[in-house]
């Protein structure tokens, strides 16, 4: 059987089916057995206990006896003999009068009776349940399943410790001044509720919509539940944006329906970048209490992934069981870098509201597990196995299964006021060695980030990768040696390659990835990368070029980008992909993305809003363009940090 072709298709880094292709069947052997037996094999484990601590307690008290110490755990209902440690250490007697014999003879007495008696009573609600019916026994387990949930709801979750809200600045508003960048601005708000209010009427609480069949849809990296991920991923944007009743329906939807103990096996990134992330910004930004509390409740169903020999996480985990596995295709059963290496941001600030140090432990164990290994050429393959800690294929990619691992190092230093010096020396480093042995100028002078595979460079490049160009802008400033200026150019010099691939196909819409030999030069080869599925790693791009630069050029492609995305992929039903960009012609995918909300929407709006919105010295942003603040040194209380006021 040959495997199905593959794709990162959402946020930047999942690799998964490709259109069209059906996904991996999970078989799972069921056994089952009723629940008179399991209750008859339940009660004869019982009685046999209790016949063996019959049969075997001493009875005479001349025999040595051992005091454990855990009296007051074990046999409440019995007070220890005078003179005895208590609770633990060794019993001191201090006479061998016939009172002290008297009282170990009563206990032990005592105890043989209560024996007696919890067995007679196993026994007689045995035979009492013998003679009831199947469905009467269904019944009273149902019932019982039912008091347990009641008293787990009555319990409620555990509150929170209250922690100070870090200081946040420019959540709204950003008015760019010139009347012409406003009326863009409007366009962008103007499309964002466009695929709201499509995704509102056609694909309410389903994961994604389907804007031309008008119903919901969803994909394996969610499992089969409808978790609402479009809902979750776009509250953010709507706040932004100033669609308040809109970000008000969501949240009145997370109250009333996101709920995590399903039985659904998911991507540990994928929510972990959509799900904790937009419900951390939400939290952070309109300072509701509901969406903080849902991030914790969803981040504890997550940490069974961890529970691996080397604890580099499952790339999915069950919601319900806690059981983890790995993508079958990945390299013989290996985690992605890009999956396990996307989870610090988050984790860092679930352990600072918790104060849980659990999050934060578990993401520096990886970076350190990672530190001690050896890097080919000084790279980082994109597969390492989780139960052996050795690296799978040697191939390396700054797009799918690489890329925002890279971006996290230095995220994780902007996050931390610059004091996370370990993650940014570990990123300057990895830069570096892709700059030696990944990025290359074609013959006709475009810089683009191939892949190495086996040690030899493959001269193409994802539309993921096209992220690269504003990483480089954003990590210019701090930059070892000087080199500022030399990153801030790298950067510029990517926009321009991710610009040329959009540019040179019919649509004006980028393809999924693209090449630069025999003579073609930032255009797709192959029809299956001829697609263009709502991404927005290009205008990310340009996002940040135009913060850094303020060349209006930048402004200007995104507003190309806009104007090629209204009008090849809005249906009446919302957004939709396009099968072929060199296609004047193209068929939809049918598919309206949930990352088309949450970054390309939000982009293409702060490209277009004044600097003041969203200020890059308090935010940055996770890498499904949910902001997180950066977290002050006064405000900060992770684990082992030294926090100087």
């Amino acid at each position: 059987m040959t495997t199905p072709a593959l794709l990162p298709l959402s946020g930047r880094r999942i690799p998964t089916l490709s259109p069209g292709a059906a996904s991996f069947p999970h078989h799972r052997a069921t056994l089952r057995l009723s629940e008179k037996f399991i209750l008859l094999l339940i009660l004869s484990a019982f009685i046999t206990l209790c016949f063996g601590a019959f049969f075997f307690l001493p009875d005479n008290s001349k025999h040595k006896r051992f005091d454990l110490g855990l009296e007051d755990v074990l046999i409440p209902h019995i007070e220890a003999p005078k003179g005895a440690k208590h609770p633990g250490g060794q019993v001191v007697i201090h006479g061998q009068g016939d009172h002290d014999e008297h009282r170990h003879r009563e206990e032990e007495e005592s105890l043989r009776d209560k024996i007696r008696a919890d067995h007679e009573r196993a026994l007689q609600e045995a035979k009492e349940k013998l003679r009831k019916s199947r469905d009467e026994l269904r019944a009273e387990i149902q019932t019982e399943k039912s008091k347990v949930l009641e008293d787990l709801k009555k319990e409620g979750p555990k509150p929170l410790p209250p922690v100070p809200m870090p200081k946040v600045v420019g959540v709204n508003d950003g008015d760019p001044g010139e009347p012409d960048i406003k009326e863009k601005r409007d366009k962008i708000r103007e499309m964002m509720k466009h695929a709201w209010d499509s995704y509102r009427q056609y694909g309410w609480g389903h994961n994604e919509l389907k804007p031309l069949a008008k119903k919901g849809h969803s994909t394996n990296i969610f499992g089969n539940s409808q978790m609402g991920a479009t809902i979750v991923d776009a509250l953010d944007s709507l706040y932004m944006m100033g669609l308040h009743d809109e970000f008000k329906d969501g949240q009145e939807w997370i109250e009333q329906n996101l709920d995590f103990s399903v039985n659904a096996e998911v991507s540990v990134f994928e929510v972990n970048i959509r799900f904790i992330g937009g419900l951390l910004a939400a939290y952070y930004l309109s300072g509701q209490e509901v969406f903080k509390v849902k991030a914790v409740q969803l981040a504890e169903k997550l940490l069974p992934a961890f529970n691996t020999p080397t604890g580099i996480p499952w790339a999915m985990v069950n919601l319900k069981s806690g059981v983890g596995r790995n993508w079958g295709w990945a390299s013989a059963g290996s985690s992605i870098l890009a999956e396990f290496g996307t989870l610090h941001m988050e984790f860092v600030h679930l352990t600072y509201l918790t104060g849980n140090p659990a999050y934060y432990q578990k993401v520096m164990h990886i970076r350190k597990l990672l530190a001690k290994m050896d890097r080919p050429n000084g790279l980082y393959p994109n597969y390492l196995n989780p139960r052996t800690g050795r690296w799978g294929q040697h191939h390396t990619s700054v797009g799918g299964l690489g890329d925002s691992f890279y971006e996290y190092l230095l995220k994780a230093w902007l996050m931390s006021d610059k004091t996370d010096t370990e993650a940014r020396k570990t990123y300057d480093d990895a830069i570096e060695a892709i700059e030696r042995h990944l990025i290359r100028k074609s013959n006709g002078g475009l810089t683009f980030i191939g892949e190495w595979k086996n040690g030899h460079l493959e001269r193409k490049m994802g539309h993921l990768t096209c992220f690269a160009g504003g990483m480089f802008a954003l990590g210019a400033d701090g930059s070892p040696d000087d080199k500022a200026g030399h990153y801030l150019q790298l950067g510029a010099e990517i926009a321009h390659t991710c610009h040329e691939s959009y540019d040179r196909t019919v649509l004006k819409l980028g393809p999924e990835a693209f090449k630069f030999d025999s003579g073609l030069e930032a255009v797709a080869v192959r029809q299956n990368e001829k697609y263009y599925i709502l991404r927005p790693e290009v205008i990310e791009t340009y996002w940040y070029m135009w913060r850094f630069t303020h060349d209006p050029k930048y402004r200007q492609w995104g507003w190309e980008a806009a104007q090629a995305i209204d009008k090849y992929c809005r249906v009446s039903g919302g957004f939709s992909g396009v099968k072929d960009v060199y296609s004047s012609n193209p068929t939809y995918d049918d598919v309206q993305q949930s990352f088309f909300l949450a970054e390309t929407l939000k982009y293409l709006y702060l490209l277009f809003s004044s600097d003041d919105l969203m200020p890059l010295e308090s935010w940055v942003f996770n890498t499904e363009a949910h902001p997180l603040p950066v977290l002050h040194l006064a405000n900060l209380t992770l684990p082992g940090s030294q926090a100087q006021r």
